[in-house]
């Protein structure tokens, strides 16, 4: 980063870290991505660094590559007038860094650095992150006309850095909360779950004090148009999982009648939606430390997720009394050692790894079809309640008192 910005220096222009990256390192969090602003326009840019890529170049971004990494620069900028709730219709180039930090969303995102001149803090942003503020800059309903998504910002930005949103900043949200209709679920679904897997999961009660409740799960979901009470609840359940998306999305779906129709709708992938629905679904699955019980819970439940998820999932409803569970946080702490054990023996826990096959039984005069299915069903259950019997001879004896 430090290269690029002397380089372009170097050349007779300015350039600056701007945004997240500058306030994660006001913070003391060691930043994920460097942005850099510059007075050079894009072909200039290009001019300088033997290889970029026209990442943005309407909006006057160019990433430069450097060791295989892609370093973001983008000409300092006034945004035009925005059409659509999302994008500015055009842009026009300044020659000016304060004019292109003051159309950016919140001050704490506000600030430019580079070791020559030291931080350009022209909104305050320090100040706001020594008084954990979330603030817009200039009039935030002006900056939530520009970019609806930015409502839903702020929240996840009170989520991940702790702090409190600016009172006129966050009544301009529940006055301009319909605008989030405007932004596509995939950009919504992104915010969502940087909220819900943040160290403040809480923060999600904002969706529904605000009213961005329908805009982001659908009017059919138990989200949507909701008392605050349900909000609390799941806010508790999440407090209690690991920062997973998978734990999580589970804790805040926990009273959902349709998982994967809400998931859809939010456009999450297919794996998230599967895993998501079979950890609330069985959420009051019949459960004992009784070895076979446990074997028959992970068939049902699914091998892939039962220690790693499910068993995490249950710990967190039993720590708040979810209604219908009835076991305790040491019979949990009992099934997950029995389940080593059971792993650990290699214990049959699918067909597949059954002694017999279907081929078997047709050996046995069986016909092809519904019969061998049936009577593979069977012995997997007695294999199920008593690992021993998962023996060729032991089970073709069985198989022929079934016919």
């Amino acid at each position: 980063m430090a290269f690029i910005i002397d380089k372009l220096y170097e050349n007779g222009y300015e350039a600056f870290a701007v945004g997240g990256c500058v306030r994660d390192a006001v913070m003391g969090r060691i930043p994920h991505d460097w942005d850099i602003t510059t007075n050079a326009l894009p072909k200039q840019v290009k001019s300088i660094f033997n290889k970029t890529i026209d990442t943005g170049i309407k909006h006057g971004t160019v990433t430069v590559m450097l060791n295989r990494v892609g370093y973001e620069v983008t000409t300092y900028r006034i945004d035009g007038e925005y059409t659509d709730g999302r994008h500015p219709k055009e842009v026009v180039f300044t020659p000016n860094l304060t004019e292109d930090l003051r159309r950016r969303d919140f001050t704490i995102n506000a600030m430019a650095y580079n070791d020559k001149t030291g931080i350009i803090d022209e909104f305050d942003g320090i100040e706001d992150i020594q008084n954990k503020v979330i603030r817009c800059v200039g009039v935030p309903e002006d900056r939530f006309n520009e970019d609806a998504l930015r409502m839903l910002r702020a929240i996840r930005f009170s989520a991940q850095l702790d702090f409190s949103i600016d009172n006129d900043t966050y009544n301009a949200i529940g006055k301009l909360y319909k605008n989030l209709s405007l932004i596509s679920k995939e950009r919504i679904q992104t915010e969502l779950t940087k909220i819900i897997t943040s160290e403040s999961p809480g923060r999600i009660k904002d969706i529904c004090r605000l009213g961005l409740d329908r805009y982001v799960f659908g009017d059919n979901s138990v989200l949507s148009g909701v008392d605050i009470s349900v909000y609390e609840k799941v806010s508790y359940i999440m407090e209690k999982l690991p920062d997973n998306s998978y734990l999580r999305y589970a804790g805040l779906l926990t009273y959902e009648t349709d998982i994967e129709n809400v998931l859809r709708g939010l456009k999450l992938d297919n794996k998230t939606i599967n895993i998501v629905a079979r950890l609330v679904y069985n959420k009051n699955k019949e459960l004992s430390t009784n070895k076979a019980d446990i074997r028959r819970a992970v068939v049902a439940i699914g091998e892939d997720i039962f220690s790693e998820y499910y068993l995490e999932y249950m710990k967190a409803l039993i720590k708040v009394k979810h209604e219908g569970i009835t076991l305790s946080l040491e019979d949990i702490d009992t099934i997950s050692f029995r389940y080593q054990e059971i792993i650990a023996d290699n214990e049959c826990l699918k067909l597949n790894d059954m002694a017999v096959h279907g081929k078997d039984l047709k050996a046995l005069g069986l016909p092809d079809g519904k019969l061998i299915g049936d009577i593979l069903k069977i012995l997997f259950d007695r294999v199920l309640e008593n690992p021993q019997l998962n023996n060729k001879e032991i089970l073709i004896e069985m198989a022929k008192k079934l016919i």
